[in-house]
């Protein structure tokens, strides 16, 4: 008896594991989809990516597999696309089949923006994960009695509310990004959640102006390089968050300024890191150029030697 029980433990806590494993794997491989959608519409993405997990059985239920429908939205009278049959609330309802698994997003963003019942929802603030999840029970998205408890606890589980941020679960996101060679993939859509971002030149360099909730891993996640180069490129600590509009570079910085601004007059506030971002020079030989030792700031007036 007691070696039963102990098997059971065993098969139990083995299934639980493998179905968090499956459902890490969905987020990791469909965040930036979730993110674009918010860009677009201002749906949460942690809201997004908890109804695809719990709707498509983390892309294992019939209905993803085979009709790339991962929300679990049926036809509607308005509806021209295909269809397909399937037992749900009552026998053989109808329910939206999609060419790709993207197209399921777009056309949940879509049929949230497009139905009346669901337009108090966008007064919300879009990082409120919780009133989202009970504002959709509300509305009658699902009728399971617990639906907005399971959401929030999917959230807060795997941390869901980052990507409301865009801070993507992990590293592998930008491969997933780059690949996509999953049959179940458009090869039309281009994934790319992050629009708005101009590069800046700045000294010949390559820089961007960082936006409100940007951490450097999210900078990086974009532009395709790791972290720990925009420490090094923009000389700063790890761990160091950017502030609004604070400019951060995406390449090195060179070791001098250019021959027509060889010199910067030192204003009252200015540190010589801030001089050092301000022209594109790096900051130790900048510091060498004009005899400071680490730490050491200039003062106000001061001529900076910029070559």
């Amino acid at each position: 008896m007691k070696f039963g029980f102990i098997l059971l433990m065993v098969v139990f806590f083995g299934f639980s594991a493998l179905s968090q494993s499956a459902r890490h794997d969905y987020i990791r491989k469909y965040q930036l989809l979730a993110i674009e959608e918010m860009n677009r519409s201002g749906i949460p993405a942690s809201i997004t990516m908890a109804q695809a997990c719990l709707e498509s059985a983390d892309g294992n239920s019939e209905l993803a597999r085979k009709s790339n429908n991962h929300f679990g939205i049926k036809c509607k009278s308005n509806w021209s696309g295909k269809k397909v049959y399937h037992d749900d609330d009552a026998k053989g309802e109808c329910f939206r089949k999609y060419p790709s698994v993207e197209d399921s997003y777009i056309d949940h963003t879509n049929f949230l923006m497009g139905n009346p019942r669901y337009s108090f929802l966008f007064q919300l603030d879009p990082t409120d994960y919780v009133a989202w999840a009970k504002g959709l029970k509300r509305a009658g998205y699902a009728t399971a009695q617990h639906y907005d408890k399971r959401l929030i606890e999917i959230i807060e589980n795997f941390k869901l509310h980052r990507l409301d941020y865009k801070i993507p679960m992990d590293e592998l996101a930008v491969y997933e990004q780059q690949r996509l060679t999953n049959d179940k993939m458009s090869k039309t859509l281009t994934i790319n959640p992050y629009k708005t971002r101009e590069v800046l030149l700045i000294n010949g360099l390559k820089a961007v102006t960082a936006q409100s909730g940007d951490t450097y891993q999210t900078i990086a996640q974009e532009m395709g390089i790791k972290d720990w180069e925009l420490y090094r490129f923009n000389d700063q600590p790890n761990g160091y968050v950017p502030q609004p509009s604070e400019v951060v570079y995406i390449q090195h910085k060179k070791r001098k300024a250019p021959k027509n601004h060889s010199t910067h007059m030192v204003r009252e506030g200015e540190t010589i890191h801030f001089i050092s971002q301000l022209n594109g020079v790096r900051l130790k030989p900048l510091c060498k150029r004009n005899n400071l030792k680490p730490g050491q700031q200039p003062l106000p007036g001061q001529v900076i030697q910029l070559r």
